[in-house]
Formats: structure tokens, C-alpha cells, sequence
């Protein structure tokens, strides 16, 4: 989308670069990427990504308000609901996909949007080894808000770590070290010093919470949260702890906004960007466009359970008590925009926040894909597609 580096890129690509570039990540993370990287990263507008990261920070700020918080608690399930919730998420994820206007503008649409942590750690090695592996411009930026590595890891320190001594916080995640995102979780043990712990080996005394390290006992002070309810729920895990218990323990990233800001806050948006939704208990009547829709369940992760081009009687099919579950949203027909050897491909791009003080875009994260979705299993046997990174001069 930067024509001449786009060019440059393509001109001087060969695989064993890319070969090189992918034993490069894999030793940074000292585990292997068990998902597809794509052989280029993206060179966007300097404008569009400031474009975009306004546009989330108008959605983020729609639902700080009194009103959505009381809609939104009804998102929270009984046995999920944690005490002592902060004022605002930590972390945000906007995503978005790009469409052009009448005018032939590319436009930035809404995806989708969610308050729990993302690749912190991973993207800015990703991001940095493109750079450095393909021999790229040296001006070339990844981090938002004026923001350089120092600043970053400074950043992101203070919002996982606080105030607290390393070895009191966590980075919990369900069997973390079969998750395909165990890379960005080593490399935020290295860079922050944080141990990384599953679920199933915390243990409770009183309202204090525990894990063992060479045999010893090591009090828990902050959980950096990377366990998806789903996926708890699925495997009905047993714990020595309930999400409900009063603990003596702080979140670095309050769990409870995983399920306020999600695909539950899309009916409640109104802003140029995003596509008509609905949850499907309240439509009062099917669309005649149905198939230029999208089924989707509201707490699903990595496009479980979505329906593209839903028919009639895929609504009729989800039972009357789980259809406030489901929302149904307007697709949008996302343009290709990078050139790539195989041909245009789409570019999602999602703007990462870290919201202490104030509300901050860090960086981008990429997916490049040519099916239908961008997930990996929509894009198999492809080359050029997968998860990428965005730069800028």
C-alpha cells in the first residue's frame, strides 16, 4: 500500500530469506511458530493506521459509559463474574478489514472488538525480524503514539508487572505449553521476567492464590490473564480456585471485560465504521440479503462456530435459549489491497491498545488471507497469506 516499498519487497523476495526469516522467530520465541507466517509484512499510510486507531478509540470510548456498563453485565456469566472490577479494560483489540467508498477511498470497517490481551510481546519480535531479516528500510516504524522499543517494554511492564516483584505475577493460561501462542508467551517471560503458569497448577490457602516453583511455594500478586472462558468451559477443568472468590490478587487485565467489550458491544455501536448487527433474539424480521450476512456466536475464539452466508434455516436451527448468544452482522466485502506474487490478497488489521493512564494504540497486528475468513483453516494450502505485521514510515 506504500507502492514503491511494496516493489522493492516483492522485487528482492526469495524462500531463502523467508526460510531464514522463519529459524529467525523461531529462535527469538526458543519455541516453534505452530502457525503460518506470511512471507511479507504490510506497508501502510502512516494516515490510514492513525485513521484507524481513532476509529477504535471512538468505539472504546462509546461503551465507557454508565448505560452500556449496566447492558453490558448481562454478558457476564454467573460463574465468571469477578469481584472487584476495574473501571476500564487494560487491554483492547480493535479489528478492522478495508473497503473502498463510492469515491474509490479505502475505508477501514469494523470486525470485531475485545477487552482481553493479544500478542504483546510476540508482534514487536515479529515485527522487528521482518525488518531485520529482509534488510528493510531502517526508518521504518511498528509502534504507535510515539512509542520505541525502551518505551514500549516500559509500558507493557507497568501494565502486566505494576508495582510487584516479577516472581509474584503470572502469566496464566489453560496448558500454556500446548497453545499455539506459547510464543508470545516465552517471550514475555524473558522480556518481563514473569513466570508462565497453567490454571490447573495454581492452589488456593485462604483468599491468597499460589504456585510452586522448584518446590517452593510462590505467593501470587497479579495474573497477566491468557485463559479463554470458552475453552475452560469446553474441558470442564477442575480448580483449586473460583473466578467468583474474593482473592487476594490483582488482574492485569480485569477478566470481566473479555465479556463486556466483544462481539456483545457490536449492536450497541453507531459509528460510520461499523456494519448493521443484531443479536439474533431481537431481529424483528430476517433480511431479504440474508446470504450478505455473517452468524456468529458471541463468545467463540478463532472463528469457531461462524456461518458465512447464513440461510433461513440456519437461524431457524439455533434454539430459542441460545439465540441471545448468537448475533447476526452485515458482511462487508473486504478489498485486496497488497500485491502479492499469487495475486491481490486482503490485509485485516488490528490496532492494539494498552489503557492505563490514558488509552494508547501500541501496534498492529496483521492477517493476510484470499478465502472467505482470515482464519488459517479458510486459507490452507496457500502461500503469501497468514499472520504478518504493518509498518510505516
Amino acid at each position: 500500500m506504500i507502492p514503491f516499498l511494496r516493489k522493492r519487497f516483492n522485487a528482492n523476495y526469495t524462500a531463502e530469506k523467508y526460510q531464514t526469516f522463519l529459524r529467525s522467530i523461531g529462535d527469538r520465541c526458543g519455541t516453534p511458530v505452530k502457525f503460518r507466517l506470511c512471507e511479507t509484512p504490510c506497508f501502510f499510510p502512516k494516515a490510514l493506521l492513525d485513521q484507524m486507531s481513532q476509529y477504535g478509540e471512538e468505539l472504546i470510548r462509546q461503551l465507557d459509559t454508565p448505560s452500556y456498563h449496566q447492558a453490558s453485565a448481562q454478558a457476564i456469566p454467573q460463574e465468571f463474574n469477578v469481584p472487584n472490577e476495574a473501571p476500564h479494560p487494560m487491554f483492547v483489540q480493535v479489528d478492522f478489514g478495508l473497503v473502498r467508498d463510492e469515491a474509490g477511498n479505502l475505508q477501514p470497517r469494523l470486525v470485531e472488538l475485545q477487552g482481553f490481551p493479544s500478542l504483546y510481546a510476540y508482534q514487536a519480535a515479529l515485527s522487528q525480524a521482518y525488518i531485520e531479516i529482509f534488510e528493510l528500510d531502517k526508518d521504518l516504524k511498528y509502534l504507535l503514539s510515539g512509542l520505541d522499543s525502551d518505551s514500549y517494554k516500559k509500558l507493557l511492564g507497568r501494565a502486566v508487572v505494576g508495582d510487584h516483584d516479577p516472581e509474584n505475577v503470572i502469566l496464566m493460561e489453560i496448558d500454556p505449553w500446548h497453545q499455539k501462542t506459547l510464543p508470545d508467551f516465552t517471550l514475555t517471560e524473558n522480556l518481563l521476567g514473569i513466570p508462565i503458569v497453567s490454571i490447573t497448577d495454581i492452589k488456593k490457602q485462604g483468599n491468597r492464590l499460589f504456585h510452586e516453583s522448584a518446590g517452593k511455594p510462590i505467593p501470587i500478586r497479579r495474573i497477566y490473564n491468557r485463559a479463554i472462558v470458552d475453552e475452560l468451559i469446553r474441558k470442564d477443568l477442575k480448580l483449586a480456585f473460583r473466578f467468583t472468590d474474593d482473592l487476594e490478587v490483582e488482574w492485569a487485565g480485569h477478566p470481566n471485560w473479555y465479556f463486556r467489550i466483544s462481539k456483545f458491544s457490536l449492536p450497541y455501536l453507531r459509528h460510520v465504521c461499523v456494519p448493521k448487527t443484531w443479536f439474533l433474539d431481537r431481529l424483528e424480521r430476517i433480511p431479504d440479503d440474508l446470504p450478505n450476512y455473517v452468524l456468529k456466536p458471541l463468545f467463540s475464539f478463532a472463528g469457531l462456530g461462524v456461518i458465512m452466508n447464513p440461510s433461513a434455516a440456519d437461524l431457524a436451527a439455533i434454539p430459542e435459549d441460545k439465540r441471545p448468544q448468537y448475533i447476526l452482522q452485515q458482511k462487508m466485502n473486504f478489498e485486496p489491497v497488497i500485491e502479492t506474487p499469487f495475486g491481490p490478497t486482503k490485509a485485516e488489521v488490528r490496532i492494539m491498545y494498552i489503557w492505563l493512564e490514558e488509552l494508547l494504540p501500541v501496534m498492529t497486528i496483521i492477517r493476510m488471507g484470499r478465502g472467505q475468513m482470515m482464519g488459517v483453516d479458510h486459507n490452507k494450502n496457500m502461500e503469501w497469506v497468514g499472520s504478518s505485521a504493518g509498518l510505516y514510515l
